[in-house]
């Protein structure tokens, strides 16, 4: 048994590079594309002499199809995104002659995460389209406490003897 799978939350490096790979045989006449980015995952921690550190980690993402129109429309540089997906090699050889490798990761699942940049979306219309972030229901403006009784037949703060929080160890 195996398994290659990759969990990432971290920040867009730079806007995504797309491309459309023609002559695929798989989809003939059609153009299949694909958008690739730097993404950056940081890990804070203390050294021995307690001072904070910080180690950046970058990582090159590869996205295709669906997932390569949302990294085209909305993910720019800056943009804090989860990604989901597995790790590949892949090599080629150089204009020297060179053989080169390079590891990416190919998400199968990129999620906006944070705020919408300014001026994305009209006003009032919270996440983004699409359905690739989860949006928070929409909030009522907060009412006054003794507007909205939790319990109207509530008399005020039980005696000590009948507190059942005076029994609790912390």
């Amino acid at each position: 048994m195996s398994l290659n799978k990759v969990m990432l939350i971290g920040n867009v490096g730079k806007d995504p590079e797309v491309r459309y790979l023609e002559n695929n045989p798989q989809n003939p006449g059609g153009n299949v594309k694909v958008a690739s980015f730097p993404l950056a995952t940081s890990e804070r921690y203390r050294d021995r002499s307690g001072e904070p550190r910080e180690n950046t980690e970058w990582h090159n993402i590869v996205v295709w199809r669906n997932n390569a129109d949302v990294a085209e429309k909305f993910v720019r540089k800056g943009t804090q995104l989860f990604i989901e997906g597995k790790l590949r090699t892949r090599s080629w050889t150089d204009q020297s002659g060179n053989k080169r490798y390079t590891t990416e990761v190919v998400a199968d699942t990129l999620q906006l995460l944070g705020k919408r940049p300014e001026g994305d979306a009209p006003a009032g219309q919270g996440g983004y389209q699409g359905g690739y972030t989860q949006q928070a229901p929409a909030q009522q403006p907060a009412q006054p406490v003794s507007a909205q009784p939790v319990n109207p037949a509530y008399q005020g703060p039980l005696p000590a003897a009948q507190d059942p929080t005076d029994d609790l160890p912390f």
